[in-house]
C-alpha cells in the first residue's frame, strides 16, 4: 500500500515504537489518527505532525476503540491503515503467573488488537481495501524462561493475524505481523508485572524506537506477512531456516543474564 495519503491509525501512539511510526508515517505524507490513554502526549504528538489528531482511547475497552473509528471516518471518510502496537509485558516464571495478570495482558495483547482490527474492517471492505499491521514480539519465535505468559499472548496474535490474513484477502485487507527484538522505550517501567533482568556480557544493544517504525512501514508498503525488524527490515518465515524465524525448533536454556525490549525480551546470546 502507498503511504502517502493515505489515513493510518496508530495504538500506543503516546510514547516509544507507536510515536516513531506515528512521525514516520506522517513523513511519508499520511493523515495519522494517534490512540492512547494519555491524552496530553498525543496532543502534543499531533500539533507537530501535518493532518494528525489525537484521540484517547483504552484499547482494552471496545466502545472506545468504537469511538476512535467512528472519529476517523468522520473526517476523513475512510481508513487505509490499522498499526496496533499498544501492548504490555509480563516477565514471571509460571510459578509466579497470576490468572488475573495474564487475563488483563491477554486483553491488551491479543483481544484488543482483535476488536480493532474488527472495528476498522467494515470501513475497508466498503472502500476496496486496506493493510492491518499488528506488532508482536520475537519472544513469540523462541523459547525463554520467564516470558511464557507474555509470549503466549505474542503468540496468539501472530495466530489471529494470520488468520485474519487469509480471512480478509477477498476484500483487498493485507495483515502483517512485525517482530521487534530489543527496543529502547518505556517499556519495562510499566510491567503488568515482574521486573527487567539486563547483563550478560555480550548483551545486545536496543534498537531505537525508529527502527520498528521503519519495519512497520516497510510491512504496509510491500504487505509481506512477517516482518523481523532489523537494518534493513526484512522479511520471515516462521519455522524457516533464518536464526530467529526457526522458531519453536530451536528453544534456548537459560542464560546469566538476557535483555527486553518493546513486550520483547531476547537473550544475551541469540545465537
Amino acid at each position: 500500500m502507498e503511504i502517502d495519503g493515505a489515513v493510518a491509525i496508530v495504538t500506543g501512539a503516546s510514547s516509544g515504537i507507536g510515536a516513531a511510526t506515528a512521525r514516520l508515517l506522517a513523513e511519508r505524507g499520511a493523515r495519522v489518527v494517534l490512540a492512547a490513554r494519555r491524552m496530553e502526549r498525543i496532543e502534543a504528538l499531533a500539533a507537530e505532525l501535518p493532518g494528525a489528531v489525537a484521540v484517547r482511547t483504552d484499547v482494552t475497552d471496545p466502545a472506545q476503540i468504537g469511538r476512535m473509528v467512528t472519529r476517523c471516518l468522520e473526517l476523513h471518510g475512510r481508513v487505509d491503515i490499522l498499526v496496533n502496537n499498544a501492548g504490555q509485558g509480563l516477565h514471571v516464571p509460571l510459578t509466579e503467573l497470576r490468572a488475573d495478570d495474564l487475563r488483563a495482558v491477554f486483553e491488551l495483547n491479543v483481544v484488543a488488537p482483535l476488536t480493532a482490527m474488527q472495528a476498522v474492517l467494515p470501513a475497508m471492505r466498503a472502500q476496496g481495501g486496506g493493510t492491518m499491521v499488528n506488532v508482536s514480539s520475537a519472544t513469540s519465535l523462541r523459547l525463554f524462561p520467564g516470558l511464557g505468559g507474555y509470549s503466549a499472548t505474542k503468540a496468539a496474535l501472530n495466530l489471529l493475524s494470520q488468520v485474519g490474513r487469509i480471512e480478509f484477502a477477498d476484500s483487498g485487507v493485507t495483515v502483517s505481523v512485525v517482530y521487534p527484538s530489543v527496543t529502547a522505550t518505556e517499556f519495562h517501567q510499566s510491567l503488568r508485572a515482574g521486573s527487567f533482568a539486563g547483563g550478560g556480557a555480550r548483551r545486545l544493544p536496543a534498537d531505537p524506537p525508529e527502527l520498528v517504525a521503519a519495519a512497520i512501514a516497510f510491512a504496509i508498503e510491500t504487505g509481506e506477512a512477517h516482518v523481523m525488524v532489523g537494518p534493513p527490515p526484512r522479511s520471515i518465515v516462521p519455522g524457516g531456516d533464518d536464526p530467529w524465524s526457526g522458531g519453536l525448533a530451536r528453544p534456548l536454556a537459560p542464560t546469566p543474564g538476557w535483555v527486553g525490549g518493546h513486550g520483547v525480551a531476547t537473550p544475551a546470546d541469540p545465537g
